[in-house]
């Protein structure tokens, strides 16, 4: 059975409030994060090779400082902008596990 590539609802979420966020405070995140969330946000599906791009992001983005959220009066964190752009903790529970499907199919 093929894995289901749609994007889910709160990974869509993710991205625009990540694409929010690098827009009100002009940072967080690369021009290929930017891209991505854009793909993730308008929902659909991704590609089989797309899936592998997103969960690739995450084990090497992990230690970036995900705790400032932008909570209260603080600013998030470049890596917390850039962390959502990418799908946030979802995204990369949904990547992750459609990855480990793909290879073993």
């Amino acid at each position: 059975m093929a894995p289901n590539l749609k994007i889910p609802k709160q990974v869509q979420h993710n991205a625009e409030k990540g694409l929010k966020l690098r827009d009100e405070y002009g940072f967080g995140g690369t021009e290929v994060g930017e891209h991505m969330a854009e793909t993730l946000a308008k929902g659909g599906q991704l590609s089989e090779d797309e899936v592998r791009h997103v969960s690739k992001y995450f084990p090497r983005h992990a230690h970036d400082n995900l705790d400032q959220t932008g909570k209260g009066d603080e600013k998030p964190s470049h890596g917390y902008v850039a962390w959502l752009l990418w799908g946030g903790d979802e995204g990369r529970e949904w990547s992750e596990k459609l990855v480990k499907q793909m290879d073993e199919k």
